[in-house]
């Protein structure tokens, strides 16, 4: 499963957590995709893109807001931030990605493989709107199929090691699984108190997005 390959475009402040992203985004194929390319558009470039486009691009940053300050993934992080510094919050998104995926019938009537291919499909069709990094990674994305691979700590620790030879300061987040081993009732237990609450506080964001927009 090629997981590792094309990371080489993310730095410490990008998300591989795009299994939670795409889950988050609802049923709207085109804000589906703007979340997606969320961490390939900085600052004002959104707005020569599609209206609904530029809702996922928004949710996109509000995902990122809410997560980093709520204080349950601070929690996590914390167990981390002595070994990876200013990749612990990396870690953890990768962490939390794992825990989705493999307990994905937790949260979705869809099964993960189904999710997963559809997702693919759908930012195949809208290639032409992926900014160019994007573009390079989505290929490797599909064909090391991550979204399903999250749900395996193998997967994980193939992303992470990958992303730890590209970073541009010693990482070791190729010791990750480590700590995902040693640790993993508790972030378990962490991202199932989280995830529940980014659901509710994303889905009325999401809606008070489109009510505005309308």
């Amino acid at each position: 499963m090629i997981i590792h390959q094309g990371l080489d475009i993310f730095s410490k402040s990008s998300d591989i957590n795009f299994l939670a992203h795409l889950y988050l985004s609802g049923n709207g194929d085109k804000i589906k995709v703007g979340n997606f390319i969320g961490d390939f558009v900085k600052g004002s470039q959104f707005q020569e893109f599609h209206p609904e486009i530029i809702l996922g691009i928004q949710l996109h940053r509000e995902i990122d807001m809410y997560t980093d300050n709520h204080r349950i993934v601070a929690l996590s992080k914390d167990k981390l931030r002595a070994r990876y510094r200013h990749y612990a919050g990396v870690v953890v998104d990768m962490f939390y990605d794992h825990f989705l995926a493999s307990n994905f019938d937790l949260y979705s009537k869809v099964p993960l493989h189904e999710f997963a291919q559809t997702s693919y499909r759908l930012l195949q069709e809208y290639w032409d709107v992926i900014p160019p990094k994007g573009q390079n990674m989505l290929p490797y994305m599909i064909k090391g199929n991550w979204l399903l691979g999250y749900a395996q700590k193998e997967g994980i620790h193939r992303a992470l090691t990958g992303l730890s030879r590209r970073t541009r300061f010693e990482s070791h987040l190729d010791m990750a699984i480590q700590d995902l081993t040693k640790h993993y009732d508790t972030f378990e237990q962490e991202f199932h108190n989280f995830f529940p609450q980014i659901i509710h506080h994303i889905s009325q964001f999401r809606e008070d997005l489109i009510n505005s927009s309308q």
